[in-house]
């Protein structure tokens, strides 16, 4: 009989990983491994490493309690990359062949395909199977459309997989997409939404969180509170309890934001998702079997994980490597130190990057329309706002964070992920929640001192980026009001722009 080295990365951890398919417990091992590398790379949020360390240790458990012989190599300052640790696991072990799921970010599959050379042993990489769309597949259709905007990949995913649909293969309630509903603000005096279940720390947890702060005090994020499921078990309880308490008002209040709610509605479920504790089946299959829940919670819902998430995969690994390399807007601005300490008077962001720091989780329109939005009308470098992302969500992996963050976030990709750019004034953020009334600036000042950033920064950017999009069928009432300005209302825009800019961003 053959003998299988099994390796199994961090955001595999689900006992129905292709990899270990046909596993042969007599004489098959699995290998998991903490690797300097994995963890250096950006500077990930402390909360994060817990998570995936954590969530390994126990996965790695939950295999020995059914008899799977694992080696699990633990961090150490000397074991820096997979290649350098699977190479001493080879010689010591002797595998006939080693095997893999596809993994999630390009740089890992570049040294993925590296090992058989390296190591002089067949290296098998599979197919990710936990996905509803397989790399090849998105490929195909990718090719087939002139296009590659996310609705009709959409519709193609529940149609294949009788998702919300009839008999006929029409949508439940005679529309495919609900967003227009998903768009309410929260009312005044509206009852304390249950906040995601916490889960304790075990001891397994404890040492992982004394770990990370003796070894990567330096690392962004706070560490108190962690509230993680880091098991199987508990990611389970986490389903239920989203299901049990938030699922019902996920979709109208879906883009909504509020000082004192921090997840409102949201499911936080991406969490487990994309380290492999939950998979996107039983998700979808759990929430449908739901009775009288609004066609506008189960589509939105349904939509975040059969749509988006799906739907930036392939984009992925369609595009890359080039995809990560293009900057429509040319934009080279650093970061504001802000993004690290949270200090800055605009209060959305305040709000926004404070509950990054401290719960390495912020909610879809808080990555979008506030810190996003910044980004795109502020002229950040898209690769230091994707680093910033993909290092401070516990829910980021380059495949999901690199197309959400470059494509729809900042449009650095020219319009291949999002119909247009994704900016708005102080006059959204106003509306979707309560951050403006306790803020230094005025929502409704345009200029000057106390005017929001966002609103001359607003039309700074579509100043600066006129030539580049001014025939953007969606754009067509922003450069209607352009053309009525005057020369000095321009340059009244510009400058207020330049000066907070010369400010906030580093040399």
């Amino acid at each position: 009989m053959s003998k299988n080295l099994v390796v199994i990365l961090g955001d595999q951890l689900s006992q129905n990983i292709s990899s270990m398919d046909n596993f042969d417990i007599k004489n098959d091992t699995v290998l998991m491994m903490e690797v300097a590398n994995e963890i250096e790379y950006v500077n990930h949020h402390k909360k994060k490493l817990v998570l995936i360390f954590s969530a390994m240790r126990h996965f790695a458990n939950e295999l020995r309690e059914k008899k799977i012989n694992v080696i699990y190599v633990e961090f150490d300052k000397s074991k820096k990359t997979f290649t350098e640790e699977l190479e001493n696991q080879c010689k010591k072990n002797k595998p006939d062949l080693i095997k893999i799921t596809h993994p999630g970010e390009f740089r890992v599959l570049n040294e993925i395909k590296n090992w058989k050379d390296k190591l002089k042993i067949p290296v098998t990489i599979l197919e990710d199977t936990r996905f509803f769309c397989e790399i090849k597949e998105f490929e195909n259709w990718a090719l087939s459309k002139n296009n590659l905007l996310m609705e009709s990949f959409y519709q193609l995913m529940r149609k294949k997989f009788k998702i919300l649909v009839d008999s006929e293969g029409k949508p439940l309630g005679g529309k495919w997409n609900y967003d227009v509903k998903n768009r309410k603000s929260l009312p005044k005096n509206h009852p304390k939404i249950p906040l995601p279940i916490k889960h304790e720390p075990d001891d397994i947890t404890k040492n992982v969180i004394s770990l990370v702060q003796k070894n990567f005090s330096n690392h962004y994020g706070s560490l108190d509170s962690f509230w993680f499921a880091t098991s199987r078990k508990d990611a389970l309880k986490s389903l239920d309890d989203f299901i049990s308490n938030r699922l019902k008002y996920f979709g109208p209040y879906e883009d909504s934001m509020s000082s004192e709610e921090k997840f409102l509605y949201h499911s936080t479920l991406s969490v487990y998702l994309n380290i492999g504790l939950l998979e996107p089946r039983e998700v979808i299959s759990r929430v449908l079997e739901q009775k009288d829940i609004p066609i506008e919670s189960l589509e939105g819902f349904v939509r975040q994980i059969i749509g988006w998430r799906e739907y930036v995969r392939g984009i992925y690994w369609h595009l890359m490597p080039k995809y990560s390399e293009s900057n429509f807007f040319d934009a080279k601005n650093n970061l504001p130190d802000f993004f690290w300490t949270s200090d800055t008077d605009m209060n959305c962001m305040k709000n926004c990057l404070q509950q990054t720091n401290d719960e390495a989780y912020a909610h879809h329109i808080q990555r979008l329309m506030v810190i996003g939005n910044f980004s795109l009308i502020a002229g950040l470098d898209p690769k230091k706002v994707c680093e910033w992302y993909l290092s401070v969500y516990a829910d980021a992996f380059e495949w999901v964070e690199l197309p959400n963050t470059h494509g729809m976030i900042l449009f650095a990709d020219g319009g291949i992920l999002g119909s247009k750019p994704y900016a708005a004034s102080g006059n959204y953020i106003n509306k979707m929640s309560d951050y403006c009334k306790n803020c230094k600036y005025d929502v409704k000042e345009k200029n000057g001192k106390n005017a929001c950033p966002f609103n001359y920064l607003y039309w700074n950017f579509f100043l600066k980026n006129e030539s580049k999009i001014k025939d953007n069928p969606r754009l067509w009432t922003v450069f209607s009001n352009i053309k009525k300005m005057s020369k000095d209302k321009k340059q009244l825009i510009q400058s207020d722009s330049e000066k907070f800019l010369s400010k906030t961003i580093p040399k």
